[in-house]
């Protein structure tokens, strides 16, 4: 074995110990441009953590996505602004900034089925997480129940404490499936314990006014979860038909589309 392989045994060892994979891919093909460049020690070490910096903030993104554990994939450069009714480009392109999540702010998108607020919330999020902030993403139902299970197995605190943690918590679906009054509470002490400390998305098809049979129709719990969800939150309504729907109508009424007979 030539010197040059053992060294670069070596320094795959030494990366591996260190946990710096991305130095350990980068090393050979800086050495060979370093060469040819004639870079100084200095400027070669510079350029190999560097990579492994990058890296590293990469793998961090990576974690962040996974751990919001979004249902599927859904960015802004696909969602369709011309096609949606009440839903304004430039607001929106301000919030994917953060500067709300840093401020403990919320947003409330609001609006029928199908016109494009869970991909409005999953891609809002995604932003977040790219940023390198905490998410979790939950459909409201499947939180409740959660919730519940975690009061049962007297693990609630835990699970309180975890979510606590997160910088923004998207609530996909409120008014999709009512609470019973259990769950209702278990929802609003969460987001209670949230306000003016760390944000929350919301995404429901309901009026405001609907809220209350949602929550077991219980008007004091349903005003002040509204209280302290809008108190600092922009709320965007969505209009207009269903995107799903528009779809299939617009499949249909093609030449290509489905045959009436």
């Amino acid at each position: 074995m030539s010197r040059d392989a053992v060294v670069g045994d070596v320094i795959r060892s030494q990366a591996r110990t260190l946990k710096m994979p991305g130095l350990a891919r980068a090393y050979e093909s800086l050495g060979r441009e370093a060469r040819e460049e004639h870079w100084t020690h200095e400027e070669y070490l510079h350029e190999v953590l560097a990579a492994e910096v990058a890296s590293r903030a990469e793998s961090a993104v990576r974690n962040r996505v996974r751990d919001a554990r979004f249902p599927e994939p859904k960015t802004l450069d696909t969602f369709d602004f011309q096609a949606s009714e009440g839903v304004d480009a430039a607001q929106v392109a301000a919030l994917a900034r953060g500067k709300w999540i840093e401020s403990a702010e919320n947003i409330i998108l609001a609006g029928p089925i199908g016109t494009g607020k869970t991909h409005l919330a999953i891609a809002l999020g995604l932003e977040a997480a790219r940023q390198r902030r905490r998410v979790a993403f939950w459909r409201a139902a499947d939180l409740v129940r959660v919730l519940v299970e975690a009061r049962d197995k007297r693990e609630l605190s835990r699970l309180q404490r975890r979510l606590g943690r997160v910088d923004l918590l998207v609530l996909d679906e409120v008014g999709f499936v009512p609470f019973d009054r259990e769950g209702g509470e278990l929802l609003f002490n969460l987001v209670a314990d949230r306000y003016e400390r760390r944000s929350v998305l919301v995404t429901s098809n309901l009026a405001f006014g609907e809220w209350p049979k949602v929550f077991g129709g219980d008007e004091k719990l349903t005003t002040a979860l509204l209280d302290r969800l809008a108190h600092h939150a922009t709320v965007i309504t969505t209009k207009g038909k269903s995107f799903r729907m528009r779809r299939r109508q617009e499949a249909t009424a093609s030449p290509g589309g489905p045959k009436k007979g």
